[in-house]
Order: structure tokens, then sequence, then C-alpha cells
């Protein structure tokens, strides 16, 4: 309640509570008029607050998502200052004119947009100085014309997910074209504009410096603030991946170091160690030394293994042989 009391009073002081003359108002911005005094409105400076903190809460939750915000202003008074605000937290802004179909015809203004960094280009690399005279002037003098109206929207690669404008009665084609690609608008609303044709209306003056100033900055603080709460997060998630990737390389050097202590001689499991106690076929050794009762192939198992009733050679004439019939037959 506190902040809001002295916010108040900061709005005060800048004046963002003077409205236009009576015979000038809209009869749609009834609900955030306080009062009359000698024939102006006075804007309720509660409303202002409420209108304030909801789009700021929502341009941060934008920012935050990494979208991009533009900034409208061509009144005379409020250029420089949304110009300098919204330079300080790198968002796109028009201040001098603007073009129709910025965004409905956002595909063509990207293409001036190229031609103008293009002829930058040709000044940083020494293109110029291979040219005449003349066509360095009117080239010159074409890149000064398309830096003054397009040179806010220079690093904008797609259409913005939000408008914020000062005054949307004087930005009624920028308007237009929002409601028309459904983007979300923010804007400060005098007493003699429509507050229905905006998303998020900001009631305030929005003629004086002082009071356009106050606002805008306030804007930009919440805008500044998602943008750093977007990129902690992103630390945070860098370093999660480089600890899961840390883990997952100690698990497998762990892995390997296991695999090779497996394939000692005499391990085991071994392939071909040296033979041990007799298995089911061929014994635990494989192809080592005979082991225990094993003549050949290891020891004592069921197919092959040692004993008389295994699997040992007779001597040739003994046992199962028989005598040999006369004439080397058998």
């Amino acid at each position: 309640m506190e902040n809001n009391t002295s916010l108040q009073q900061q709005l005060l002081e800048a004046g963002v509570h003077f409205g236009h003359l009576k015979k000038k108002w809209n009869p749609k911005m009834l609900p955030y008029i306080f009062a009359e005094k000698k024939g102006i409105h006075i804007i309720d400076l509660n409303k202002t607050v409420e209108g304030l903190q909801e789009a700021a809460a929502a341009l941060k939750s934008i920012a935050k998502s990494g979208k991009k915000i533009m900034f409208v202003a061509t009144k005379k008074q409020a250029k420089e200052i949304v110009a300098d605000a919204a330079r300080n937290i790198n968002m796109p802004f028009v201040t001098e004119r603007w073009l129709g179909g910025m965004l409905t015809n956002f595909s063509t203004i990207r293409k001036s947009v190229k031609k103008m960094q293009s002829i930058e280009k040709m000044l940083q690399d020494g293109t110029f100085d291979n040219i005449t005279k003349k066509e360095r002037l009117t080239l010159s003098r074409d890149k000064e014309k398309m830096e003054k109206v397009l040179g806010g929207i220079a690093q904008l690669a797609r259409v913005p997910a939000a408008l914020f404008m000062v005054d949307i009665s004087h930005e009624h084609i920028a308007l237009a074209e929002a409601k028309r690609l459904g983007i979300s608008t923010f804007g400060m609303v005098d007493t003699n504009s429509d507050p229905t044709k905006i998303d998020f209306a900001i009631p305030a003056n929005d003629d004086a410096t002082k009071s356009i100033a106050i606002i805008t900055s306030y804007i930009c603080a919440a805008i500044a603030e998602g943008l750093s709460e977007r990129a902690t997060e992103k630390s945070e998630d860098v370093e999660e991946e480089e600890e899961t990737d840390d883990k997952g390389k100690k698990f497998e050097v762990e892995g390997g170091e296991d695999r090779e202590r497996g394939r000692k001689p005499g391990a085991p499991g071994s392939g071909r160690g040296p033979g041990g106690p007799g298995g089911a076929n061929r014994g635990g050794g494989g192809r080592g030394p005979g082991g225990p009762g094993g003549a050949n192939r290891g020891g004592g198992g069921p197919n092959r293994s040692g004993g008389a009733a295994g699997g040992q050679r007779r001597p040739s004439g003994a046992g199962g042989g028989g005598p040999r019939k006369p004439g080397g037959g058998r």
C-alpha cells in the first residue's frame, strides 16, 4: 500500500492527472475521471495506478518469454523520451513517422531495412570509393532518410508481440494494424480517447513530457526486470546441462574401468584363462591346460569329463577296437 501511495505522489507531481477540456472528452472515459475543475477533467490516479501495474505485469511476462515489444510515439514531446527508453532495453521503436503497412506489410518493410543495411556495409568496406560522386551522394541521402524512419526497427526480424503507444488517438493507424494482426496493445489514454479500443489502457496525461517520462520509465523498468529474469533462467539451465554432462562422462569412465578389470587373465568369466574346475560342457577354463580329472578339455563335465566313463581316448588295440582280421582288415 505504501508503494502505491508513493507512486501516486510521483504521478501527482508529474501532472499525470490533468486531462483535456470538458468539451473534448470521450464519454467512454467516464469511469476514469475523478472530477472536473475549471472546465478541465481530472483523471483518477487510483485507476491510473491499477492500469499501470496491470500493463507492467503483462509486458514483463511478454519480455520474459523472449518476445519483442514495439514502442510507438510520433508526438513531438514524446519522441526523444520514448526513443531513449527503448534503446536502453534494446526494444524496437518508431518515433518519426508510422509507415502505412509497417506491420501488415512487414516483408516489404524488411526489404527497405536490408537495403539500408547494404548501404551501410558499402560505406564500411570501401565500395563507396569506386563509384561516382553523384551515386555516392544519392545513396547517402537514401540512407539518411531510411535510417530516420526505420532505424528503430533495424534489428526487428519478425512482427512484435505487443505495441506500447503514447496517445492512441494520434497513433490510430498503428493501433488498427495491431488489432488486425491480433497483437496485444498497451497505451496511455487521455480523456479525449476511447479506452475500449486498446487491450491495456493507462489513463494518463499524454501531452506533458513529465507524465510521458514517468509512465514510460515505469513500463521499461518492468520490461528490464522480465529480461533479467529470462537471462537468469537461461544461465541456470546451462549450468544444469553442464552438470548432467559431467555426471554422464563420469559414469562412462567408471564403466570403462570396470570393463578393463574384467579382461585380466584368470578373472571369473574370462574367455581364455587357465582351466579351472570342470564345467558343464568344456570345463571352467575354456581352452587352457586341463584341470583336475580332465584328460584333454577340462575337468569332469557330463559330456567331455575326465575318468573312465569320460571322454578319454583308449590306446589302439585295447578294449572296444577288437582283434584284427587276417589281411589287415578289422
